[in-house]
């Protein structure tokens, strides 16, 4: 007993006096903190000691964000947030004729003014007459409409025996108005309406023309005309063909606020895409559906399959209840042989004539409208995106005679 009692004790003895060593060490090292090894940090009082974490944080892992506890898992910064585009709002369709004025003046040789330089003199002689239908004739009036206005003009001068200036413009004015003809419907159909069971209609307006006439620039700044005239529109990117139009028609659209549907591809379906654009005004209740189709002239035959097929499929979601031709007024005489071939495949109801505030020739509204049987319902006024307007015959007349 004695023997294991001193056994026990030579081998205790030695581990307690070490354990208590130890529990000593550490006794003084809490009552004694050592130096933070970090400086001060916002919100730690002096003196204090930074947790381990805070004084060495490993390599590779992010110190949290300013005020955030210690130890706290790092919040990921939330992405900026991007601004809405900010949508452009078109200029009011109501006195956008009156800039043509203007920019007649500046076309180089003003019809009007000719005119009425030559009917101002004291005498009019056969020479004069010549002049004046030759006036015409370079003004792309038209073989037709010149010899009309040309024995008018003589009838009123023999019979009223003008002239003075004032009654000179007037007796003009009236003339070249006949021509113009004011009585025609110029009026776009972009109403809206309802199917037999009720359901909401679109308005539809196919729009077509050759390469190089400005259709796509045209119908994206018809887009324009529309909103600003409180209609919802929805655009029909149907020309295919060409790579960059369906780019070109939803950066018009996009400025304001207008939707744009295309082929997934280039070479698509034209057919497919406007018959989209339909339904999807359907489902939308746009008001108005604008389809752009491609500006091939190649042959007759292949335009009236094309054109067929697109009028077809439109059909069966909602009427066509208007067909826009765009012509170059540049282009003059040369450009109705075109404009023919497009009238009796399209059945046109209206004429877009653009670029008219570049040339003298402001003669080609009546020749166009002669030859084609419909109106000119726009035109054109320049590059801006606000320049096309609703065409006002007597607008037109009083620019052509007051450049």
């Amino acid at each position: 007993m004695n023997e294991t009692l001193t056994t026990i004790l030579e081998i205790g003895l030695p581990t307690l006096v070490v354990l208590g060593a130890t529990i000593g060490v550490l006794a003084r090292r809490r009552r004694s903190p050592r130096a933070p090894v970090t400086t001060a940090r916002p919100g730690v009082p002096e003196g204090a000691t930074p947790s381990v974490e805070e004084e060495t944080p490993p390599t590779g892992v992010q110190v949290g964000l300013p005020g955030a506890p210690a130890g706290a898992e790092e919040v990921e910064a939330p992405a900026p947030v991007e601004a809405a585009p900010v949508l452009e709002v078109p200029a009011p369709t109501t006195g956008r004729l009156s800039r043509l004025r203007e920019r007649l003046a500046r076309s180089g040789s003003p019809l009007g003014a000719r005119l009425l330089a030559v009917l101002s003199r004291d005498h009019l002689a056969e020479d004069d007459w010549d002049e004046l239908e030759e006036t015409l004739l370079l003004a792309d009036v038209g073989a037709g409409p010149s010899a009309e206005l040309i024995d008018r003009l003589r009838t009123s001068v023999r019979v009223q025996g003008v002239k003075d200036p004032a009654a000179v413009r007037t007796m003009l004015r009236d003339a070249l108005l006949a021509l113009v003809d004011p009585s025609l419907d110029r009026s776009l159909g972009t109403a809206p309406s309802s199917s037999e069971d009720g359901g909401h209609r679109p308005a539809v307006v196919l729009v077509v023309g050759v390469n190089g006439t400005g259709k796509t620039t045209t119908v994206g700044k018809l887009a324009r005309v529309l909103v600003a005239d409180g209609r919802s529109v929805v655009l029909g990117a149907a020309d295919t063909f060409r790579a960059a139009a369906a780019d070109q028609l939803q950066t018009w659209g996009s400025r304001v606020g207008v939707p744009t549907v295309r082929a997934e591809k280039d070479g698509g379906d034209p057919a497919a895409v406007a018959f989209d654009a339909v339904r999807t005004g359907v489902r939308d209740k746009r008001d108005v559906v604008l389809v752009d189709t491609a500006g091939r002239l190649q042959n007759k035959a292949g335009l009236m399959d094309e054109l067929g097929k697109i009028t077809r499929v439109i059909t069966r979601e909602a009427p066509l209840t208007e067909v826009l031709l765009v012509l170059d007024a540049t282009t003059g005489q040369n450009g109705l042989n075109q404009a023919r071939v497009f009238s009796e495949v399209a059945g046109v109801t209206g004429i877009v004539l653009t670029k008219l505030d570049g040339t003298a020739k402001g003669g080609i509204v009546v020749a166009v409208q002669r030859e084609l049987g419909v109106p000119v319902k726009l035109v054109g006024l320049g590059e801006g995106p606000d320049d096309l307007a609703p065409f006002d015959p007597e607008a037109f007349v009083d620019g052509l005679l007051q450049s």
